[in-house]
Protein backbone atom coordinates (compact mmCIF):
# COMPACT_ATOMS: atom_id res chain seq x y z
CA UNK A 1 0.00 0.00 0.00
CA UNK A 2 1.33 3.58 -1.20
CA UNK A 3 2.49 6.02 1.77
CA UNK A 4 1.16 8.86 -0.05
CA UNK A 5 -2.36 9.00 1.70
CA UNK A 6 -0.71 9.40 4.98
CA UNK A 7 -0.84 13.52 5.26
CA UNK A 8 -5.07 12.42 4.71
CA UNK A 9 -4.63 9.98 7.63
CA UNK A 10 -2.68 12.60 10.06
CA UNK A 11 -5.71 14.65 9.77
CA UNK A 12 -7.99 15.42 12.60
CA UNK A 13 -11.48 17.79 13.07
CA UNK A 14 -9.22 20.35 15.62
CA UNK A 15 -7.96 21.20 11.76
CA UNK A 16 -10.91 22.07 10.24
CA UNK A 17 -12.31 24.23 13.43
CA UNK A 18 -10.92 27.53 13.82
CA UNK A 19 -10.87 30.35 16.26
CA UNK A 20 -13.86 32.51 15.96
CA UNK A 21 -15.94 29.75 13.94
CA UNK A 22 -19.05 27.79 15.20
CA UNK A 23 -17.64 24.35 15.35
CA UNK A 24 -19.71 21.66 14.11
CA UNK A 25 -16.20 19.58 13.22
CA UNK A 26 -14.74 18.54 16.68
CA UNK A 27 -16.83 15.76 18.57
CA UNK A 28 -16.45 17.04 21.95
CA UNK A 29 -19.55 17.61 24.22
CA UNK A 30 -17.98 20.35 26.39
CA UNK A 31 -15.74 23.56 25.79
CA UNK A 32 -13.93 22.85 29.39
CA UNK A 33 -14.24 19.90 31.95
CA UNK A 34 -17.29 19.98 34.46
CA UNK A 35 -16.91 22.09 37.87
CA UNK A 36 -16.63 18.94 39.67
CA UNK A 37 -13.78 17.48 37.46
CA UNK A 38 -12.03 20.73 37.16
CA UNK A 39 -11.79 20.71 41.43
CA UNK A 40 -10.94 17.04 41.89
CA UNK A 41 -7.76 18.15 39.13
CA UNK A 42 -7.00 21.07 41.16
CA UNK A 43 -6.27 19.17 44.18
CA UNK A 44 -3.39 16.88 43.00
CA UNK A 45 -1.63 19.76 41.58
CA UNK A 46 0.41 20.23 44.63
CA UNK A 47 1.25 16.91 43.57
CA UNK A 48 2.98 17.36 40.66
CA UNK A 49 6.31 17.73 42.99
CA UNK A 50 6.34 13.80 42.74
CA UNK A 51 6.24 11.38 40.34
CA UNK A 52 2.65 9.15 39.89
CA UNK A 53 2.57 7.35 42.22
CA UNK A 54 1.88 2.59 41.73
CA UNK A 55 -0.89 3.87 44.76
CA UNK A 56 -2.71 6.46 42.27
CA UNK A 57 -2.18 3.86 39.43
CA UNK A 58 -4.00 1.47 41.38
CA UNK A 59 -6.82 3.87 42.63
CA UNK A 60 -7.71 4.40 38.63
CA UNK A 61 -7.10 0.92 37.49
CA UNK A 62 -9.75 -0.32 40.60
CA UNK A 63 -12.31 2.86 39.81
CA UNK A 64 -12.26 1.42 35.91
CA UNK A 65 -12.41 -2.13 37.08
CA UNK A 66 -15.29 -1.31 39.27
CA UNK A 67 -17.16 0.44 36.46
CA UNK A 68 -17.12 -2.47 34.06
CA UNK A 69 -16.72 -5.78 36.12
CA UNK A 70 -13.22 -6.64 35.33
CA UNK A 71 -10.34 -6.90 37.56
CA UNK A 72 -7.63 -4.00 37.87
CA UNK A 73 -5.07 -6.14 36.47
CA UNK A 74 -7.48 -6.27 32.96
CA UNK A 75 -6.96 -2.55 33.42
CA UNK A 76 -3.99 -0.18 31.70
CA UNK A 77 -4.22 3.69 31.70
CA UNK A 78 -3.43 5.28 29.12
CA UNK A 79 -2.80 8.83 27.76
CA UNK A 80 -5.58 9.23 25.73
CA UNK A 81 -6.66 6.08 23.59
CA UNK A 82 -4.55 7.55 20.80
CA UNK A 83 -1.42 6.28 22.91
CA UNK A 84 -3.48 2.95 22.57
CA UNK A 85 -3.34 3.14 18.73
CA UNK A 86 0.23 3.39 19.10
CA UNK A 87 1.18 0.84 20.56
CA UNK A 88 -0.58 -1.58 18.58
CA UNK A 89 2.89 -2.38 16.72
CA UNK A 90 4.01 -3.89 19.89
CA UNK A 91 1.32 -6.61 19.70
CA UNK A 92 3.87 -7.57 16.41
CA UNK A 93 1.16 -8.50 13.86
CA UNK A 94 1.74 -10.03 10.68
CA UNK A 95 -1.50 -8.64 9.01
CA UNK A 96 -3.55 -5.68 10.56
CA UNK A 97 -6.84 -5.52 9.02
CA UNK A 98 -8.54 -2.13 9.73
CA UNK A 99 -12.39 -1.70 9.25
CA UNK A 100 -13.20 1.55 7.22
CA UNK A 101 -14.48 4.33 7.22
CA UNK A 102 -13.33 4.48 10.76
CA UNK A 103 -10.84 6.96 13.01
CA UNK A 104 -7.50 6.49 11.00
CA UNK A 105 -4.76 6.67 13.78
CA UNK A 106 -4.47 3.03 14.15
CA UNK A 107 -4.14 2.40 10.29
CA UNK A 108 -1.45 5.47 10.62
CA UNK A 109 0.64 3.75 13.32
CA UNK A 110 0.80 0.54 12.43
CA UNK A 111 2.07 1.56 8.68
CA UNK A 112 4.99 3.51 10.32
CA UNK A 113 5.81 0.85 11.71
CA UNK A 114 5.76 -1.31 8.63
CA UNK A 115 3.11 -3.65 9.49
CA UNK A 116 1.34 -4.96 6.35
CA UNK A 117 -2.63 -3.68 6.46
CA UNK A 118 -5.61 -4.72 4.71
CA UNK A 119 -8.17 -2.41 4.41
CA UNK A 120 -11.80 -3.58 4.96
CA UNK A 121 -13.90 -1.31 3.59
CA UNK A 122 -17.96 -1.69 4.41
CA UNK A 123 -20.23 -0.25 2.21
CA UNK A 124 -22.66 2.58 2.32
CA UNK A 125 -25.60 0.85 0.78
CA UNK A 126 -25.78 -1.58 3.59
CA UNK A 127 -25.90 1.51 5.76
CA UNK A 128 -21.69 1.11 6.75
CA UNK A 129 -22.64 -2.55 8.97
CA UNK A 130 -19.50 -4.74 9.99
CA UNK A 131 -20.05 -8.26 8.64
CA UNK A 132 -17.70 -10.22 10.17
CA UNK A 133 -17.05 -12.19 7.14
CA UNK A 134 -15.44 -9.92 5.27
CA UNK A 135 -12.39 -9.16 7.73
CA UNK A 136 -9.39 -11.85 6.05
CA UNK A 137 -8.92 -15.10 7.97
CA UNK A 138 -5.17 -14.49 8.11
CA UNK A 139 -5.70 -11.06 9.98
CA UNK A 140 -4.02 -11.75 13.40
CA UNK A 141 -4.78 -8.51 14.28
CA UNK A 142 -8.43 -6.58 13.86
CA UNK A 143 -9.56 -2.71 14.43
CA UNK A 144 -12.50 -1.19 14.48
CA UNK A 145 -14.82 1.59 16.09
CA UNK A 146 -17.71 0.81 17.85
CA UNK A 147 -19.98 3.18 17.41
CA UNK A 148 -17.23 4.21 14.67
CA UNK A 149 -16.27 7.54 14.01
CA UNK A 150 -16.80 8.77 11.60
CA UNK A 151 -20.15 6.66 10.35
CA UNK A 152 -21.83 6.89 13.64
CA UNK A 153 -23.20 3.38 12.86
CA UNK A 154 -23.70 0.97 16.41
CA UNK A 155 -22.18 -2.45 15.49
CA UNK A 156 -24.33 -5.43 17.28
CA UNK A 157 -21.61 -7.07 20.07
CA UNK A 158 -22.33 -10.26 18.89
CA UNK A 159 -21.02 -9.81 15.28
CA UNK A 160 -17.85 -7.99 17.17
CA UNK A 161 -17.62 -11.28 19.14
CA UNK A 162 -17.27 -12.95 15.47
CA UNK A 163 -14.57 -11.39 15.12
CA UNK A 164 -12.74 -13.33 17.72
CA UNK A 165 -10.43 -16.42 17.53
CA UNK A 166 -7.14 -17.89 18.89
CA UNK A 167 -4.17 -16.20 17.47
CA UNK A 168 -5.94 -12.86 16.58
CA UNK A 169 -6.01 -9.69 18.64
CA UNK A 170 -9.64 -7.67 18.35
CA UNK A 171 -9.33 -4.15 19.23
CA UNK A 172 -12.26 -2.24 19.82
CA UNK A 173 -12.52 1.73 19.84
CA UNK A 174 -15.23 2.56 21.90
CA UNK A 175 -14.33 6.37 22.77
CA UNK A 176 -17.66 6.84 22.23
CA UNK A 177 -19.69 4.49 23.23
CA UNK A 178 -20.60 6.22 26.24
CA UNK A 179 -22.68 8.64 24.39
CA UNK A 180 -24.93 5.52 23.51
CA UNK A 181 -27.92 5.26 26.32
CA UNK A 182 -26.66 2.34 28.31
CA UNK A 183 -23.95 1.58 26.16
CA UNK A 184 -25.42 -0.83 24.42
CA UNK A 185 -23.30 -2.96 22.26
CA UNK A 186 -20.52 -2.37 24.15
CA UNK A 187 -18.25 -5.74 24.68
CA UNK A 188 -16.19 -3.75 27.52
CA UNK A 189 -17.04 -5.78 30.28
CA UNK A 190 -16.17 -9.33 28.11
CA UNK A 191 -13.14 -10.75 29.56
CA UNK A 192 -12.58 -12.61 26.18
CA UNK A 193 -9.21 -13.71 25.28
CA UNK A 194 -7.84 -11.68 22.77
CA UNK A 195 -10.02 -8.84 22.93
CA UNK A 196 -8.52 -5.34 23.75
CA UNK A 197 -11.07 -2.28 24.01
CA UNK A 198 -10.01 1.15 24.47
CA UNK A 199 -11.73 3.95 25.98
CA UNK A 200 -11.64 7.92 25.79
CA UNK A 201 -12.57 10.46 28.49
CA UNK A 202 -12.37 13.06 26.09
CA UNK A 203 -15.15 13.30 24.19
CA UNK A 204 -17.69 12.82 27.34
CA UNK A 205 -15.56 15.44 29.42
CA UNK A 206 -13.92 17.59 27.34
CA UNK A 207 -10.58 16.72 28.29
CA UNK A 208 -8.77 16.93 24.77
CA UNK A 209 -6.11 19.36 26.28
CA UNK A 210 -5.28 16.29 29.12
CA UNK A 211 -4.98 12.60 27.22
CA UNK A 212 -7.05 10.69 28.94
CA UNK A 213 -8.31 7.25 28.55
CA UNK A 214 -7.51 3.37 29.37
CA UNK A 215 -7.80 -0.13 28.03
CA UNK A 216 -9.24 -3.49 28.67
CA UNK A 217 -8.15 -6.85 28.19
CA UNK A 218 -6.38 -9.77 28.99
CA UNK A 219 -3.32 -8.73 31.27
CA UNK A 220 -0.98 -10.97 29.19
CA UNK A 221 -1.94 -8.53 26.31
CA UNK A 222 -1.78 -5.75 28.19
CA UNK A 223 1.31 -6.40 28.64
CA UNK A 224 2.61 -7.12 25.16
CA UNK A 225 0.90 -3.82 24.61
CA UNK A 226 2.90 -1.75 26.69
CA UNK A 227 6.09 -3.22 26.11
CA UNK A 228 8.07 -0.15 25.25
CA UNK A 229 6.31 2.46 27.21
CA UNK A 230 8.55 4.66 29.58
CA UNK A 231 8.39 4.66 33.00
CA UNK A 232 5.60 6.72 34.41
CA UNK A 233 3.63 7.12 31.07
CA UNK A 234 0.56 8.97 32.30
CA UNK A 235 0.82 11.30 34.72
CA UNK A 236 -0.88 12.14 38.05
CA UNK A 237 -3.86 14.71 36.49
CA UNK A 238 -4.54 11.50 34.14
CA UNK A 239 -4.91 9.32 36.99
CA UNK A 240 -6.88 11.34 39.24
CA UNK A 241 -9.60 12.04 35.83
CA UNK A 242 -9.69 8.27 35.40
CA UNK A 243 -10.55 7.48 38.93
CA UNK A 244 -12.90 10.51 38.75
CA UNK A 245 -14.84 9.36 35.91
CA UNK A 246 -15.46 6.16 36.74
CA UNK A 247 -17.36 6.69 40.07
CA UNK A 248 -20.75 6.25 40.44
CA UNK A 249 -21.59 10.30 40.02
CA UNK A 250 -19.74 10.63 37.20
CA UNK A 251 -21.17 7.64 35.35
CA UNK A 252 -24.69 9.13 36.02
CA UNK A 253 -24.25 11.87 34.27
CA UNK A 254 -23.09 10.86 31.16
CA UNK A 255 -25.95 8.45 31.27
CA UNK A 256 -28.26 11.78 30.97
CA UNK A 257 -25.66 13.66 28.63
CA UNK A 258 -26.12 10.13 26.36
CA UNK A 259 -30.23 10.65 26.60
CA UNK A 260 -29.90 14.17 25.84
CA UNK A 261 -27.45 13.66 22.82
CA UNK A 262 -30.08 11.03 21.20
CA UNK A 263 -32.65 13.49 22.20
CA UNK A 264 -30.54 16.02 20.12
CA UNK A 265 -29.25 14.07 17.47
CA UNK A 266 -32.98 13.08 16.34
CA UNK A 267 -34.14 16.52 16.12
CA UNK A 268 -30.97 17.37 13.81
CA UNK A 269 -31.96 14.57 11.66
CA UNK A 270 -35.74 15.58 11.33
CA UNK A 271 -34.49 19.04 10.30
CA UNK A 272 -31.82 17.74 7.28
CA UNK A 273 -34.66 15.49 6.45
CA UNK A 274 -35.87 17.04 2.73
CA UNK A 275 -32.85 19.11 2.14
CA UNK A 276 -31.60 19.14 -1.90
CA UNK A 277 -29.13 16.30 -2.59
CA UNK A 278 -28.38 16.06 1.19
CA UNK A 279 -28.40 12.47 2.24
CA UNK A 280 -27.57 11.20 6.26
CA UNK A 281 -26.51 7.93 7.41
CA UNK A 282 -29.77 7.68 9.11
CA UNK A 283 -28.84 4.70 11.87
CA UNK A 284 -26.68 7.37 13.59
CA UNK A 285 -25.84 6.08 17.55
CA UNK A 286 -22.80 8.43 18.24
CA UNK A 287 -22.69 12.22 18.60
CA UNK A 288 -21.99 13.29 14.94
CA UNK A 289 -23.94 12.56 11.56
CA UNK A 290 -21.88 11.64 8.58
CA UNK A 291 -23.14 13.57 5.12
CA UNK A 292 -22.90 13.26 1.97
CA UNK A 293 -23.49 16.44 0.02
CA UNK A 294 -22.99 17.15 -3.97
CA UNK A 295 -19.78 19.64 -4.36
CA UNK A 296 -18.85 19.04 -0.67
CA UNK A 297 -15.48 21.05 -1.06
CA UNK A 298 -17.59 23.90 -1.73
CA UNK A 299 -20.31 23.58 0.59
CA UNK A 300 -18.03 23.15 3.18
CA UNK A 301 -15.77 26.57 2.07
CA UNK A 302 -19.19 28.15 1.85
CA UNK A 303 -20.35 27.10 5.12
CA UNK A 304 -16.82 28.53 6.85
CA UNK A 305 -17.50 31.70 5.45
CA UNK A 306 -20.82 31.77 7.40
CA UNK A 307 -19.30 31.08 10.39
CA UNK A 308 -19.31 27.27 10.58
CA UNK A 309 -16.93 24.36 10.49
CA UNK A 310 -17.56 21.07 9.92
CA UNK A 311 -15.43 18.07 9.36
CA UNK A 312 -14.33 17.08 5.65
CA UNK A 313 -14.67 13.60 5.18
CA UNK A 314 -12.01 12.55 2.34
CA UNK A 315 -9.35 11.92 4.65
CA UNK A 316 -11.19 8.44 5.80
CA UNK A 317 -10.45 6.00 3.76
CA UNK A 318 -13.79 5.13 1.53
CA UNK A 319 -14.83 8.55 1.85
CA UNK A 320 -14.63 11.15 -0.15
CA UNK A 321 -14.71 15.13 -0.71
CA UNK A 322 -19.22 14.57 -0.85
CA UNK A 323 -18.96 13.50 2.53
CA UNK A 324 -19.41 15.75 5.90
CA UNK A 325 -19.27 14.89 9.13
CA UNK A 326 -20.82 17.00 11.77
CA UNK A 327 -21.22 17.18 15.50
CA UNK A 328 -24.70 16.80 17.07
CA UNK A 329 -24.91 20.12 19.26
CA UNK A 330 -27.76 22.05 21.34
CA UNK A 331 -31.11 22.54 19.60
CA UNK A 332 -30.59 26.21 18.89
CA UNK A 333 -27.00 25.42 17.51
CA UNK A 334 -28.32 22.52 15.01
CA UNK A 335 -31.02 24.88 13.40
CA UNK A 336 -27.98 27.67 12.78
CA UNK A 337 -26.06 25.36 10.67
CA UNK A 338 -29.14 23.47 9.00
CA UNK A 339 -30.15 26.94 8.04
CA UNK A 340 -27.02 28.09 7.24
CA UNK A 341 -26.54 23.93 4.83
CA UNK A 342 -30.41 24.81 3.13
CA UNK A 343 -29.27 28.45 1.95
CA UNK A 344 -25.68 26.84 0.28
CA UNK A 345 -27.34 23.76 -0.64
CA UNK A 346 -30.24 26.01 -2.90
CA UNK A 347 -28.39 28.58 -3.93
CA UNK A 348 -25.76 26.02 -5.53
Amino acid sequence: MSGDDRELLRHHGDVDAARGLTDFAVNVRLDRPPAWLRARLADVLDDLGSYPSADADEAARCAVAARHDRRPDEVLVLAGAAEGFALLPSLRPELAALVHPSFTEPELALRNAEVPVERVLLDASDGYRLRAEQVPDEADLVVLGNPTNPTSVLHPAEEVRKLLRPGRVVVVDEAFIDTVPGERESVAHLAEPGLLVLRSLTKMWGLPGLRAGYALGDPAVLAELGRYRPHWPVNSLVLTAVQACCEPPAIAESQRAAAEFTEHRAGLLAELTGLPGVEVVRSAEAPFLLLRVPGGEQVRAALRERGIAVRRGDTFPGLDTDHLRIAVRDPEQNSLFVKALKDVVERG
